[in-house]
């Protein structure tokens, strides 16, 4: 996080962005063996970790930069974002690129995956460096997502987005504007969830369907809001073992079993809004108002936080290439179970150590060029 000197820093928030990010590899891992069947997705709601990390994106840019905008203009807001987000960015983007030839696509198939022209994936590779989406004519997966090569990217891009409305208008708006919005935008996440044919929030990572564009934007307008309102007015109240608390109530939250089944789609949607719009604020809550004590326990947090941006953005090319293992030689979750402990193991190492290689001394060289220290 990056918060003002004369804050107090949120270590347990950090742990559990790394707690979300871990959940959301072994989702990923897992979710080659559902064969598109949501009931049978193990892990089964690892894709709303999206959605807490957008609540956590409001609560700490609300934090961290309300009170600051008298000495920093919309310029070094930006850049500030910009020097946190996009190194990233591009490196996830590169690996994606590396990896594509030995990757698969259940909609294409080897050989048309082997047949994708080098200068088309060298081409998708430079456009997802800047994070801008791209059209269905450079889809060269075959799954209609807007960044190809590192799917995760599509949430980058609202997120960019969120940070520039609150730049705009959201950090000018008062606690009663900001609650109402709040308000409307849960009312359009409930229709959604319950419109959904499968009873879900899933999307948003297409621009090629009006209606992915309308999940993305709804999946971002109500937790990104709420974190806001929740830095605005939470009253904090010491949470004994928050750590251990939250993380369980977490992961609890993400791997919880599909609800319904396949005909009563609207158990599902009642328990995504519910874990959307009340048990992500209350983690977010009893995390804010714990206290990481010891050594060991810091340092897990420190791990955890420093690593769960980079896992996210890098993650998804390894699991790729994972799925044209699974699926080239049959394997089922049964038979794959360590190849697949070994993706996760994997791509938390390439996170790790892209931070410390590449991230940490970019964005330092960044800030300390680009940055006026105020």
């Amino acid at each position: 996080m990056e918060l003002t000197q004369t804050k107090p820093h949120y270590e347990i928030l950090d742990g559990l962005r790394g707690v979300a990010a871990i959940t959301v590899v072994f989702f990923h891992v897992f979710e080659i063996f559902s064969n598109g069947d949501h009931t049978k997705q193990i892990i089964n709601h690892g894709y709303l970790a999206v959605d807490f990390f957008f609540m956590l994106s409001g609560f700490v840019i609300s934090y961290a930069y309300d009170n600051r905008w008298n000495t920093m203009t919309l310029k070094d807001f930006l850049i500030r974002r910009l020097v946190r987000l996009q190194p990233m960015i591009i490196i996830g983007s590169l690996i994606g690129a590396s990896l594509f030839y030995f990757q698969y696509s259940p909609d294409l198939g080897w050989g048309e995956i082997a047949e994708t022209p080098i200068w088309k994936v060298i081409l998708v590779m430079m456009i997802g460096m800047t994070v801008f989406p791209v059209g269905k004519s450079l889809d060269i997966r075959g799954w209609g997502e807007m960044h190809p090569l590192n799917g995760p990217s599509w949430s980058l891009f609202y997120e960019y987005i969120a940070n520039i409305v609150y730049a705009l208008i959201l950090r000018r708006l008062s606690k009663l504007v900001l609650i109402i919005l709040m308000i409307v935008a849960a009312g359009f996440t409930i229709h959604l969830a319950f419109t959904n044919p499968n009873g879900d929030i899933i999307g948003g990572w297409s621009i090629d369907d009006s209606t992915q564009l309308k999940i993305g934007f709804t999946r971002l307008a109500f937790p990104f809001i709420a974190g806001i309102v929740l830095a605005k007015t939470l009253k904090l109240k010491f949470t004994p073992k928050a750590f251990f608390t939250t993380s369980v109530l977490l992961v609890a939250v993400l791997a919880f079993p599909r609800l319904g089944g396949t005909t009563a789609h609207w158990q599902n949607a009642l328990y995504e809004c519910f874990a959307l719009m009340i048990v992500f604020p209350l983690i977010i809550w009893l995390a804010a108002g714990g206290k990481v004590i010891g050594k060991t326990a810091n340092k897990v947090c420190k791990f955890l936080g420093d690593i769960s941006y980079p896992l996210y953005i890098t993650h998804f090319p390894i699991a790729y290439v994972f799925y044209a293992w699974a699926v080239n030689g049959k394997n089922t979750m049964e038979t794959s179970w360590l190849q697949g402990l070994l993706t996760v193991v994997v791509s938390i190492m390439i996170a790790y150590v892209s931070m410390k290689c590449y991230d940490i001394p970019v964005r330092k060289w960044l800030a300390a060029k680009l940055i006026t220290k105020k």
